[in-house]
């Protein structure tokens, strides 16, 4: 083994941490070559900088102009845009979001979270967790109804095993009592559970009370000496809309709960703030007995998967996002704005349901937020699919065959009762 990743483990021997890496993860480090050598001499170099492969002109990266034109003059410094990103991201953003995340999650404050390092996407965080955290032996578990890259992420790509429990007890409300005997069915007493809220492909998120049963059951997990990693993935983060609805990630609640709890948040830009082409997302890490020195060892072990797949992560992406969240003076409206257009939707959505109440064919998951809503369907839900799609037009969501998504996100208001209309004649003329 490397002697960094040997450096990097005794750091973290006997934590959390340590319980929970993958042998990659075991081996991982941040080399200190070109990308270390390179911020060094950012610093330090101020006669001659000949350290990274890039070609600079006065200070500043060559270009092409028929890009740099595309910008507002003097919107940005040609390195805002065309240079590398840090590995870990633009230190500006990775302090702002992290701002950002104190500020929507209140009861972080005082406890002790890393500095947010940024990835390709969420799907990339997600990958990178996998990576250090998960290989064949390992379990994850996860609801039944879940997006389907979790097990082409951590079931394929690492090969861990796929455990699930049913998302909904018969009340329609988040099974706690099933989350937590799928995690005691592991053998070994070591998990690593997923939780997607709002979820997808339900649009279905925990009440207050529900969130506190998720983090009592897991804490009395902990207590009984289960090693439990828990990540959080909050791609819809903030668009809540009902009044009982939990708005605080599951990740608050955890990341200073227990020694045996090892927290994790993944997030993104690209649905909070609508950036969904500049592939942002965000990694943080949390833990009860964590100290500054185990997150900067975890940081460079993350920052080696990424130095190893991509490298390095968008930079005019990063500097767009940052300047619209330092400066941008509709940031916040817009944001506001486009949630406001999603609670309008989602109540035209809940009143459109109400007509076909009782429709044996398509029964609706319950659900408060998001993006989606999904069906428990009766046939199958792949007939549906291509039978709205090739008589009507219409394009919806197939899941294992027996659960119907829509993203009632991309519809407008005035057409999302002629949608639910339409999937419910679909449904009757489809499987008759």
């Amino acid at each position: 083994m490397h002697a960094l990743a040997t450096e990097l483990n005794e750091t973290l021997q006997n934590t959390i941490v340590d319980a929970m890496l993958s042998d990659v993860g075991q081996r991982m480090f941040f080399p200190k070559g070109i990308v270390a050598q390179s911020a060094e001499a950012g610093q330090k170099a101020t006669r001659f900088n000949a350290t990274i492969g890039m070609a600079t002109s006065q200070g500043q990266p060559m270009y092409l102009s028929d890009i740099y034109n595309k910008f507002a003059e003097n919107s940005f410094k040609p390195s805002e845009l065309f240079s590398y990103a840090p590995g870990g991201g633009d230190q500006q953003l990775r302090t702002l979001w992290k701002a950002q995340m104190l500020v929507k999650n209140p009861s972080l404050a005082g406890k002790s979270i890393s500095l947010p390092i940024v990835t390709s996407g969420l799907t990339h965080g997600l990958s990178v967790l996998a990576q250090l955290f998960a290989q064949e032996g390992d379990t994850l578990v996860i609801p039944d109804l879940a997006w389907d890259n979790y097990e082409l992420i951590f079931g394929h790509q690492v090969n861990a095993g796929i455990v699930t429990f049913p998302l909904y007890t018969d009340a329609g409300r988040f099974n706690v009592e099933g989350m937590k005997q799928a995690l005691l069915s592991i053998a070994d007493r070591k998990a690593r559970l997923l939780l997607n809220f709002p979820n997808n492909p339900t649009g279905y998120t925990p009440s207050k009370a529900e969130m506190a049963a998720i983090a009592a059951a897991l804490i009395e997990l902990a207590e009984s000496g289960m090693k439990l990693m828990v990540i959080s993935d909050d791609a819809y983060y903030g668009l809540f809309f009902e009044e009982e609805t939990a708005t605080e990630s599951l990740f608050a609640y955890l990341c200073n709960a227990h020694s045996n709890i090892f927290a994790v948040k993944c997030d993104a830009a690209t649905k909070e703030d609508m950036v969904w082409g500049f592939r942002i997302g965000f990694i943080t890490y949390g833990g009860k007995d964590l100290t500054e020195a185990h997150f900067d060892a975890l940081n460079k072990k993350t920052l080696g998967i990424i130095r190893s797949t991509v490298s390095n992560c968008d930079k005019p992406g990063q500097s767009l996002l940052a300047k619209a969240m330092k400066d941008g003076p509709r940031y916040e409206a817009d944001k506001l704005a486009a949630k406001t257009e999603m609670e309008k939707r989602y109540r035209i959505l809940k009143e459109a349901l109400k007509k076909h109440e009782g429709n044996p064919l398509l029964t609706p998951y319950p659900f408060n937020s998001g993006y989606f809503m999904a069906f428990k369907t009766k046939g199958s839900a792949e007939a549906l699919r291509r039978y709205l799609l090739d008589k009507y037009q219409v394009g919806c969501i197939n899941i294992a065959d027996v659960t119907f998504r829509l993203a009632y996100c991309s519809v407008e208001c005035d057409k999302i009762a002629e949608l639910v209309d339409l999937v419910y004649q679909a449904a009757g003329e489809a499987w008759n």
